[in-house]
């Protein structure tokens, strides 16, 4: 019984002195406790007006994603080489694991699915709309392997992939 007693007497102790630790600290240091901060009262200053175009109302992620894809028109020069030379440095690094650096479907990844993934020189993909391509890369095939790479890929580095693959033709 004296152990419990003395073991509930110490951590009495302990907290006593924490308490004061705290004590000190609010009376004593420059940055204070929640009791120091001043309160904010929204309703005693009148509510800020927010300027006129501060928030974006057209364009934007949401704007690709609602639109149908054959609506969708390129924002950059598709067959401008800065704007292809950057869709294959951009394809290379996310899209070629599966589709492979001939565009087939056989990339080291894109080989063991069945089937293989599109080859993108075949006449369905390169008879396909821009904006409908756009939104392929961006929000993937429902259902199937293509993943969507709109949280990856920015929306001008898929634009651009989208002029490289068009920049390919179709497969002799």
């Amino acid at each position: 019984m004296k152990k419990i007693l003395g073991l509930l007497a110490g951590m009495a102790i302990i907290v006593w002195i924490a308490y004061q630790a705290l004590i000190y600290y609010d009376n004593n240091f420059r940055y204070g406790r929640m009791r120091e901060t001043p309160g904010v009262k929204p309703h005693e200053e009148p509510l800020l007006i927010m300027e006129a175009g501060l928030v974006p109302t057209t364009g934007g992620e949401a704007m690709f994603r609602a639109s149908e894809g054959k609506t969708l028109t390129a924002p950059l020069p598709m067959a401008a080489e800065q704007t292809i030379a950057r869709g294959k440095a951009v394809y290379f690094i996310y899209c070629a694991q599966c589709h492979g650096p001939n565009h087939a479907g056989n990339g080291t990844v894109g080989q063991s699915f069945y089937p293989l993934p599109t080859d993108l020189r075949s006449a369905q993909i390169q008879s396909e709309n821009v904006g409908e391509l756009f939104k392929t890369v961006s929000y993937g095939v429902p259902g199937g392997r293509q993943p969507a790479l709109q949280t990856t890929i920015t929306i001008k580095d898929r634009w651009c992939v989208v002029a490289y693959v068009k920049s390919l033709g179709t497969k002799n």
